[in-house]
């Protein structure tokens, strides 16, 4: 099938709203359930498994994004968004059910293995049904559900488990889920996506699940695992061995190595990877933080969250006239500054800090985010030829989650290591100061003596984030200097 015949397609308005819809749904998911993990452990308690229950929703949404697309080739778009989209709101419906943090997990992990469908297929959907003309309006529309959703999921969070029960985060999904299928059955043809007989690359994403599976359960459980932290180390260097050996020589590659031989497309993923590590560590620990060190409610930790969801469209929308006029590299560097600037004043944040210190930081910290994560994507697209520019997007993705999933383990580590040094008696402390029953059973020196102790752990959370954000500026240095319009 052509690019033309792609746009033979009845109600393109409708098919693009019900993408837009499902785009929605994906992004709020994150920073609604960041937003409101802090009551959630105070109710199913099992503080030591927090870094779960983000990491394994991304690990498993990131080894399925390369076999939905696959499978989407073969059988067909409306087909696997079907598919995807239900087991994604099985999911969801299953993670408000979960009557302890391991079921949680587990929970969250068949939610993902959904997810990995609805931002790729989404994207595949409206780039067959517009030109490559229309593409460049349409793109304002679906970057505007980002900023809507990036502002509305941690008020929106916050109020929920306020005044109702933490459970409705996970089903405000349904109707939004199932109201973007409705629009597809109805409007989008059942065979709009080219056909292709192409080789599933099951192997290859068995040898990546166990890889960094093997790696987050060494990083998230080192303190638990003792000398068996070895074995899983070996596991994954094995794991990951093996998936090189397999990739070499597959038909069909999880990503096609020619990808990997380009320099910016190189140092577009890595700052993708970068920029997930350290928006995952905020986003999962600053509002553990205004809650339970400043004793902030779950809408002031929404609101502080929303602030480094303004920065964020706010920077994309400047960082692409800034590119026009200086250069990527010029772009990113701005982007990287900034975000070691916000990564260096969440150090400065003390128990008797205000709300408007913690916004400020955290909206510095978007702004970074933004510029950098606009400048590393158009990068990358507009270096990539036609055939392989979907594939390229779909590997700055995967990076971002992979990203997100290994910054979540590591900083989980970190803080649970250094819980355990500080608070060797305590069972679960970050439980017992987010309960309010059991913070009213402490006495005051008690509670001062574990806010004290948790205070110093996650400032150590937050040096990592700034170690992380440090590499950034080394990989804005491999963008280009060249403008988009030198580069095409």
């Amino acid at each position: 099938m052509t690019e033309s015949a792609h746009l033979h397609v009845s109600h393109r308005g409708w098919i693009l709203f019900a993408c837009m819809l499902a785009m929605f749904m994906a992004a709020i998911e994150v920073t609604i359930v960041a937003t409101a993990m802090p009551t959630i452990i105070a109710d199913l308690g099992g503080f030591s498994q927090f870094g779960w229950v983000f990491s394994v929703y991304l690990l498993t949404q990131a080894v399925s994004v390369p076999l939905y697309g696959r499978l989407a080739d073969m059988w067909g778009r409306r087909k696997m968004f079907f598919i995807g989209t239900s087991l994604f709101l099985a999911g969801s419906v299953l993670c408000g059910f979960a009557q302890n943090m391991l079921w949680l997990i587990l929970f969250r992990a068949f939610q993902g293995l959904g997810a990995g469908a609805i931002m790729p297929l989404s994207s595949t959907i409206v780039a067959d049904i517009y030109s490559p003309r229309e593409r460049a309006s349409v793109q304002g529309w679906l970057s505007s559900v980002w900023g809507v959703a990036a502002i509305t999921g941690p008020l929106t969070g916050a109020w929920l488990v306020e005044h109702f029960s933490w459970s409705l985060i996970f089903w405000v999904n349904l109707p939004i889920g199932l109201m973007s299928m409705a629009l597809l059955a109805r409007f989008l043809p059942a065979h709009c996506a080219e056909e292709k007989s192409q080789p599933l690359n099951v192997t290859g994403s068995v040898w990546l699940m166990l890889c960094v599976s093997a790696l987050l359960m060494a990083m998230l459980q080192a303190e638990w695992l003792g000398y068996w932290l070895i074995a899983f180390l070996l596991l994954a260097l094995f794991a990951g061995w093996q998936l090189k050996k397999h990739e070499l020589r597959a038909d069909a590659p999880l990503f096609p190595l020619e990808i990997w031989r380009s320099r910016l497309i190189i140092a577009g993923n890595a700052g993708n990877l970068i920029i997930g590590a350290a928006m995952m560590g905020i986003s999962a620990f600053l509002p553990t933080w205004i809650q339970g060190i400043t004793g902030g409610t779950p809408l002031q930790a929404g609101s502080t969250l929303a602030m480094m969801s303004i920065g964020w469209p706010l920077a994309s929308t400047l960082s692409g006239r800034l590119i026009l006029r200086t250069s990527y590299r010029f772009t990113a560097q701005i982007g990287a500054l900034l975000l070691i600037l916000g990564s260096a004043l969440l150090l400065l944040l003390r128990a008797d800090s205000s709300m408007l210190q913690a916004g400020a930081t955290a909206f510095v910290i978007g702004t970074g985010m933004g510029m950098t994560s606009t400048t590393f994507l158009v990068s990358v697209q507009n270096h990539a030829h036609y055939d392989i520019r979907g594939i390229c997007t779909a590997s700055i993705m995967f990076s971002r989650m992979m990203g997100s999933a290994i910054g979540t383990a590591l900083m989980g580590a970190v803080l649970n290591l250094n819980l355990a040094q500080r608070l060797p008696q305590a069972q679960d402390p970050v439980q017992q100061i987010m309960s309010t029953q059991s913070r009213s059973a402490l006495s005051s020196e008690t509670l001062h003596h574990m806010e004290q102790a948790i205070a110093a752990s996650l400032h150590w959370v937050f040096v990592v984030a700034l170690v992380i954000a440090l590499f950034a500026p080394g990989v804005a240095w491999m963008m280009p200097r060249q403008r988009p319009e030198r580069t095409e």
